[in-house]
């Protein structure tokens, strides 16, 4: 039966609709929030699956009829995620995943469909709602509800899930996600702001998430279904003495080696060994194959977590990374820069084990990226891809396009990187930074903003200051806990938390915390904002060793720029009908490239500026009006016997009446010029058809005054 929530949520009805679209998913809900309205469904499999990982699949997709488009390309229908889709379903899963405890293996599927799109009220953050909503009304055995929300920060007032336009002013672009007790996603970009700013915002969202979460309770009160009960995947108590006994302490040995690689070897040697004795072991208890299959299954669980419970242990109890560090301490630090002549930019950035390498290359403007999606935005001039190879960490797998996880690493180093890019005006170019992720150990994503970075550098791209990023990480015991800085990867996979933060010298560029525990409080965001910022001052340190500054000049295979400006009336002159005008110049310019905004701005590139140059002076031509009672010099380039066709410069024309040719009286046009003459000649008018009349006569009769 259909039932009907409201709510005021500072200034825009929440509507929330249950039991009357998507009836047969297990829990299903359209959430409207102003004009936006969302449909979320869930659904649960009915049996565990035999995998080692839950299986939750997030998806966010907006149709493009929600915000009255139609897609763009030959294929008329909605295709492959968008990146912004693929971000935002990383965004919801984020804050879901880690509440559906140890052992759970169903699959389960949560959809969100934006079906009306209000740019305004936020179609992200009503998915989210909807998503954790559409969980717990279903019944699915989900420790929810979690919600989120936006924050912006202008004039120095936090603004709840503010619109694009005030985005634009905004200091902060945030969205924070959370249960009522704790907050367990952070994802932001930031101009260069301040750690206590940052984290009052977080907190301030944190606030109204809360209110969220108590209208969902509410909801789920009055028409939750009964909880699912479920069959925890975990091995029994007799099993984990067997393996336990069968590794004899040789995996908590082989944690603390340093080296990535050799660490890994050695554990997968042992746990082949201990795997090859339990067989034969239950072999000769004689068990059925799918049985003995399971059981080999659970012994893999049960030595990981050998290696998570020492991982654990060696930072809490003995204050011990595996690699011996401190845990404020950073990795060897190296970069480097020019690693390739012909790119427009290159550097390399080390840390530790990670290592990733960027390269940046300029283009025009008209070769933007273009968006074809439900948001305002219709293309962008700053790109950031980010490839990760199987080799960088020493292992084969499938090469195709890029997963969800490189997209949401890529967008990650784009909004740090964005936050320090000149404006178009100052640096009319279309920028492209690409990130090889050459080795991995944890981090590469803030690897790639600081290789970023320095290419941007020395390629010559104004940035207002270097950007650096560090990952910090958590382990936490009940009410203790310690914040790790600089994670590598065995931290990250056996630690509770991945907070990464990029920034300048002066502040935070970008931010983003996921976590494997129900959320984590204030006092552990400021210890781990404060680390992060000690740590990102000393990379800067070692960056600016290799290049503190941008470069004053661009590679010499770089395209050079210009811009000129003209009145946006001029713009179909120079076009041309047709596309004639701008085809001629760009043919005469040796193929410069000529962007035309509607604003009257004409941005013109090439690798010689002898051709720019040139083009500037044909676009100048057509555009230049005649003014009367001025004199040009100018070419004879036809003529009639009633006057001389005179070329005052390319593409405009006058006429010189015969009896404007001289002071006496003449009979023939040519007993004065001929075709080729350069004269002199004064404008007398400009009739409304725009001809021109001309006279050498009036510029003969200014000499003799």
């Amino acid at each position: 039966m259909k039932k009907v929530f409201k709510k005021d949520f500072y200034g825009t009805e929440l509507v929330v609709e249950t039991g009357h679209m998507a009836k047969q998913a297990t829990g299903a809900c359209l959430v409207k929030y102003g004009d936006t309205a969302v449909l979320s469904a869930s659904t649960i499999g009915k049996e565990p699956t035999n995998l080692n990982f839950f299986p939750l699949l997030v998806i966010y997709q907006e149709k493009l009829y929600s915000a009255g488009k139609i897609p763009g390309g030959f294929f008329k229908r909605e295709g492959r995620p968008t990146e912004h889709e693929t971000l935002i379903s990383r965004a919801i899963d984020r804050p879901l995943r880690p509440l559906f405890g140890e052992g759970f293996r169903n699959e389960v599927q949560v959809i969100n469909t934006v079906m009306s799109s209000d740019p305004n009220k936020t179609p992200e953050m009503t998915a989210m709602f909807g998503a954790s909503l559409s969980l717990s009304i279903g019944g699915v055995p989900f420790d929810g509800p979690v919600a989120g929300v936006m924050v912006g920060l202008i004039d120095g007032e936090f603004i709840l899930n503010p619109t694009p336009e005030q985005l634009v002013e905004s200091e902060i672009d945030l969205i924070v996600a959370g249960t009522k007790d704790a907050i367990n996603m952070v994802e932001a970009g930031a101009k260069e702001v301040d750690e206590e700013i940052m984290l009052d915002a977080i907190m301030f969202g944190h606030e109204k998430i809360k209110e969220l979460v108590a209208f969902q309770e509410e909801i789920i009160a009055e028409v939750g279904k009964e909880r699912i009960e479920v069959e925890r995947k975990t091995p029994s108590k007799d099993l984990i003495k067997k393996v336990e006994k069968l590794e004899a302490g040789r995996i908590t040995k082989a944690v603390s080696n340093a080296d990535k690689l050799e660490r890994k070897n050695t554990i997968e040697d042992i746990e082949k060994a201990v795997i090859a004795e339990l067989e034969e072991k239950i072999l000769a208890e004689k068990m059925e194959k799918d049985e003995i299959k399971e059981q080999l299954k659970y012994a893999s669980q049960i030595l990981e977590e050998i290696q998570v419970k020492e991982v654990r242990r060696l930072i809490t109890e003995d204050k011990i990374r595996p690699d011996g560090r401190k845990t404020d301490e950073l990795r060897a630090l190296e970069s480097e820069i020019d690693i390739f002549n012909r790119t427009h930019g290159s550097a390399m950035f080390t840390r530790g084990q990670t290592q990733a390498l960027a390269a940046v290359t300029l283009g025009a403007l008209r070769e933007a990226q273009i968006i074809d999606d439900i948001g305002v935005e219709e293309d962008k001039r700053f790109m950031l891809h980010y490839n990760f190879p199987q080799y960088s960490v020493g292992e084969t797998g499938r090469y195709g396009g890029p997963g969800r996880r490189e997209i949401g690493h890529g967008a990650l180093g784009e909004r740090a990187l964005l936050q320090v890019l000149p404006d178009e005006d100052e640096f009319p170019y279309t920028v492209r930074v690409v990130s090889e992720i050459l080795e991995s150990n944890g981090s590469s994503s803030q690897a790639t903003i600081c290789a970023g970075s320095m290419a941007l550098m020395a390629a010559g791209v104004p940035i207002k200051a270097p950007v650096a990023g560090i990952a910090m990480g958590l382990i936490k015991n009940d009410d203790k806990y310690t914040v790790l800085t600089d994670i590598q990867g065995l931290e990250d996979h056996y630690g509770d938390m991945d907070f990464k933060v990029a920034g300048t010298e002066q502040g935070i560029c970008s931010l983003q915390m996921d976590i494997k525990i129900s959320g984590i409080t204030k006092d552990i965001f400021k210890q781990s904002l404060s680390q992060a910022k000690s740590a990102r001052l000393k990379i800067l340190e070692n960056m600016n060793n290799t290049i503190s500054e941008p470069r004053k000049e661009l590679s010499k295979f770089a395209p050079k720029v210009k811009i000129m400006r003209i009145s946006p009336d001029k713009i179909r002159d120079v076009i041309g009908t047709g596309g004639k005008n701008i085809t001629n110049i760009i043919e005469q310019c040796n193929d410069v490239k000529i962007d035309i905004e509607q604003d009257g701005r004409i941005v013109l590139m090439h690798e010689e500026s002898y051709f720019i140059d040139k083009a500037m002076k044909l676009i100048e031509d057509i555009i230049r009006e005649v003014e009367i009672g001025e004199k040009y010099l100018g070419k004879v380039k036809r003529i009639e016997k009633f006057g001389a066709f005179v070329e005052l410069w390319p593409g405009q024309e006058g006429l010189v009446h015969i009896s404007k040719l001289d002071n006496k009286h003449i009979k023939n046009v040519e007993d004065v010029v001929k075709v080729g003459d350069t004269i002199e000649v004064k404008v007398i008018k400009v009739d409304d058809r725009g001809r021109v009349d001309l006279s050498r006569k009036a510029v003969l009769n200014d000499i003799k005054k």
